[in-house]
């Protein structure tokens, strides 16, 4: 009796307060300001009352109802004067043809300068990117058009993106810059495997960003890591189809900045290229240093190469390898990774001659090859020592260091 009359009293303290709050966000729903779903182009209105939610000095929320919207292109900019949500409950469209864009140089959807920032809605960003993958050979044509990223994220701070989904973009999906407290939850992405150079989330130049309970399957690497990330926290992804979770490319320009404090942990890979990887140029200039990476518990389903150092990575020969990479890899933890493989070099670690691997610990591997266990499965070891325990299937490196 007194623990009820105790938390009734609590409910009279704070019931007022909740009431207050919940009545004071402002909500700015499009189809009030003449948006119309299946009709014309919603970016004027998108902006006009985007300006005004910027402006509102309570809580407010910009609701994209349920429908089918087409937007052109937006660039929606703060600063905001109070916390800020975008509700996205409907399916908002691009235009197929990537030529159409407006601001050619720009990207589909650019949110920008924000502090106290949701995405939500259980709604799709759509980015109609078929026509633009078969016309994407930047990888051999320098002056290949830029293609535009679904989502770009930038100057983003105390920010949660949750439950939305961005489907078939043009180029990456999503990208989250110069940002710092960004929570990615329940995100979902969706395209073909074929779908070329469509990162899932691109992360550089952040601290202290959370990428959790999220679906990821596309073209390209399922999430890619910049430089200068700090303190960037992975959790129960689910990653397929896609080139894995990469850290870099690095090495091609000399003023990238150190990258730490990396943890992938409890993800599954499903069909995907690669697991885990860490990749940098050989013959290039930057020197940057790559430390306290954990790569832990994770699953692999007919992963082709469940975890990579690539410290030799030059893709359609891009580079030469006359020259080691100068970018030091140090603290790296690998651990319980399970599953199955599908080619015989299952862990490969490929370190610089110049710059060797450090303080790499290896613990409790168990690969299986998908058919039956070949006599040379195994892990390909380059300038690196590491300190293993635990079960090592396959056999890691032919002379690694016991742990005691």
């Amino acid at each position: 009796m007194e623990i009820k009359l105790i938390f009734s009293a609590v409910l009279l303290v704070f019931l007022p307060f909740l009431a207050y709050h919940a009545e004071s966000v402002t909500i700015f729903d499009i189809s009030k300001y003449g948006a119309k779903p299946g009709g014309d182009d919603i970016s004027p209105v998108l902006a006009k009352v985007w300006k005004e939610a910027c402006e509102a000095t309570n809580a407010s929320k910009v609701l994209i109802p349920k429908g089918t919207w087409y937007l052109s292109q937006i660039r929606l900019v703060g600063p905001n004067k109070a916390p800020l949500e975008l509700e996205v409950q409907g399916t908002v469209e691009a235009n197929p043809d990537y030529t159409k864009l407006p601001q050619k140089d720009g990207q589909w959807i650019t949110i920008n300068y924000l502090d106290g920032f949701t995405i939500s809605g259980g709604g799709v960003f759509d980015g109609k990117g078929e026509q633009a993958w078969k016309a994407n050979d930047c990888h051999k044509n320098p002056n290949c058009p830029k293609l535009p990223i679904n989502l770009s994220l930038n100057f983003i701070k105390n920010a949660i993106i949750k439950d939305v989904t961005t489907k078939d973009s043009k180029n990456f999906h999503c990208n989250c810059i110069s940002s710092q407290n960004v929570t990615f939850q329940r995100f979902t992405i969706s395209a073909p495997g074929e779908s070329i150079n469509t990162d899932g989330i691109h992360i550089a130049r952040v601290s202290n960003v959370k990428v959790l309970d999220s679906d990821i399957g596309t073209g390209d690497d399922c999430i890619s890591i910049g430089d200068e990330t700090t303190d960037l926290h992975i959790e129960n992804v689910k990653c397929g189809p896609g080139h894995g979770i990469s850290v870099g490319s690095m090495g091609k320009n000399p003023a990238e900045k150190d990258v730490t404090g990396i943890t992938v942990k409890k993800c599954t890979f499903t069909g995907t290229s690669n697991g885990v990887r860490v990749k940098t140029w050989p013959n290039a200039p930057a020197t940057l240093k790559i430390s306290n990476l954990h790569f832990e518990d994770l699953t692999m389903n007919n992963v082709s190469y469940p975890v990579v150092i690539d410290q030799q990575y030059c893709p359609w020969n891009l580079c030469t390898k006359d020259k080691p990479s100068l970018i030091q890899i140090s603290g790296l933890t690998v651990k319980n990774v399970r599953g199955t493989a599908n080619t015989k070099e299952a862990l490969l670690f490929s370190c610089s001659s110049s710059k060797p691997c450090q303080n790499v610990q290896i613990s409790d591997i168990d690969l299986k090859y998908v058919n039956s266990i070949p006599a040379n499965f195994t892990t390909v070891c380059e300038n690196v020592k590491p300190t293993v325990s635990g079960k090592q299937n396959p056999p890691i490196c032919p002379t690694p260091v016991q742990a005691s």
